[in-house]
């Protein structure tokens, strides 16, 4: 619990009420469901809902203090709470509840991990690294929330405030001293790492996608640069160089820039690089240096996310020799070109890849080291980005040899539309139709032959599918199994 008093001095842009009484504050919500008795309730207005028509209701239910936008006097129930106006309650919540519990931040070394493509993997490495240090990493990202052996579901890729700093607490009073977080572009549009004290940073890549909440590409971008402009300037900011949105994000950041890539002039760079269905090999050169890596990751794009975790690592002041241990007894990351056994002479992979990039970055990764036929499975969910599935379509058809598109998470949209805009892509006829994901997937092992790549793509490690309004058990590594039975 906390005073009001303290808790205000860490808004610098609340217009002072006159005779606001002082109390013990014993929460800080933004969901009027949680209100309990000497609770604040701030008013903010979402997506698809707004705090403000909630504030009786939080009221009713014991809010002595509501942050609003605009002091709206219709509230039935003003008389029973104090109101305080703030030019964004978004970012008001963040900080309130970072100081409500401790600022953990300033305490966990907390690693915001951004970017399109690869947030997961270089999350998983750096875990793998940091314990090959004596380290004790926590992980918040798409997969789950982990820490000292306890695994917490993920709601979403990075958790709001009202969620993240309690979690962050707990990491940090367990003994915890790197937090591995992905940060969407979602959460930092809306604010929700606002009140973040980030150690450093990690740029992946920046491609299509969530253009149905961003609207366009620049929008997008400058959602993603706020964690490198509010990175404090002792910070070091790990960037991808062979990115095109690299200049312009190096020029923005006060933090100390690390660079890597598969071109000259960056910090950590990979050359001679080998690939095989079973491992990658690559010179890595860092400072001058040069020492060999084999991993069993394989892919162009793996390259790019070990290079991350070994600029990020190197600059923390990990050995080499840790470093290469950690990487080199890496096995995988869920859904990430997750290997599947088949006794039947053909190669089956999993991965999450639902966006154009990602899957171009795959089917390549396969084609690489795949002498036969690529077979791929894959479809585009509902209520996103529709601009994108066209351009999926024509990178499935033309890189693939055969591909079957799919029910993903179709929603509440027809599923027959969400093919038809995939269609609009494709210009080849190596490409059928079958919307039940079971029966396509099992299609594509039956056509595959000897030699041949079968990539199951889009939902990677979910283990649901979500039709209409319904969440139904589905995970295509259990169907992949099942069908090979």
């Amino acid at each position: 619990m906390m005073r009001l008093e303290q808790l205000l001095k860490n808004l610098d842009d609340y217009r002072d009420q006159a005779g606001i009484k002082d109390f013990e504050v014993k929460g800080v919500t933004a969901d009027s469901k949680n209100v309990s008795e000497d609770f604040i309730f701030v008013a903010i207005k979402g997506t698809h809902c707004d705090g403000h028509e909630y504030i009786d209701d939080a009221i009713e239910k014991g809010a002595r203090v509501v942050l609003v936008q605009s002091h709206d006097t219709r509230h039935k129930s003003q008389e029973k709470a104090q109101f305080i106006v703030v030019n964004d309650t978004r970012k008001a919540m963040a900080r309130l509840v970072a100081e409500f519990y401790g600022n953990p931040s300033k305490s966990v070394r907390v690693v915001g991990i951004t970017g399109t493509n690869g947030k997961t993997t270089i999350s998983y490495l750096l875990e793998a690294i940091l314990r090959e240090a004596g380290k004790n990493p926590a992980v918040i990202g798409t997969v789950n929330y982990r820490f000292n052996q306890k695994i917490l579901p993920s709601k979403n890729t990075t958790p709001g405030p009202q969620e993240l700093q309690p979690l962050l607490k707990e990491m940090l009073d367990s003994g915890v001293d790197y937090a591995l977080m992905e940060v969407s572009s979602h959460a930092l549009d809306q604010d929700r790492v606002g009140a973040i004290d980030f150690h450093s940073a990690i740029f992946t890549n920046l491609t299509q996608d969530h253009l149905d909440y961003h609207q366009t590409m620049e929008n997008y971008f400058l959602a993603k640069t706020k964690l490198f402009k509010n990175i404090h300037v002792n910070a070091f900011a790990v960037i991808n160089n062979d990115d095109t949105y690299a200049k312009t994000l190096k020029a923005l950041t006060r933090a100390r820039v690390i660079t890597y890539g598969l071109k000259y002039n960056v910090d950590a760079l990979a050359k001679d690089i080998k690939f095989d269905l079973s491992h990658t090999e690559f010179t890595l050169r860092w400072k001058g240096k040069e020492e060999k890596i084999n991993s069993r990751l394989i892919g162009r794009h793996n390259v790019y996310n070990i290079l991350a975790s070994v600029a990020w690592a190197m600059n923390e002041g990990i050995s080499f020799e840790l470093i290469k241990s950690a990487i080199e007894k890496f096995d995988l990351v869920p859904g990430r070109l997750e290997r599947i056994d088949s006794k039947k002479g053909f190669f089956c992979f999993v991965d999450y890849a639902h966006t154009e990039d990602a899957l171009y970055n795959v089917i390549n990764a396969l084609k690489e080291v795949c002498k036969q036929k690529i077979i791929l499975v894959f479809g585009c969910g509902g209520e996103r980005d529709k601009t994108k599935r066209p351009k999926m379509g024509k990178v499935a058809t033309d890189l693939a040899d055969s591909a079957i598109i799919t029910n993903d998470n179709p929603r509440s949209e027809d599923p027959l539309e969400i093919v038809s805009d995939i269609k609009k892509g494709i210009t080849k006829d190596n490409y059928c139709v079958i919307l039940d994901r079971r029966e396509a997937i099992k299609k594509a092992l039956n056509l595959a032959r000897p030699g041949d790549a079968v990539l199951i793509a889009g939902k990677g490690h979910e283990n649901y599918q979500i039709l209409k309004e319904q969440r139904i058990a589905f995970d295509d590594r259990e169907v992949v199994a099942e069908c090979l039975k």
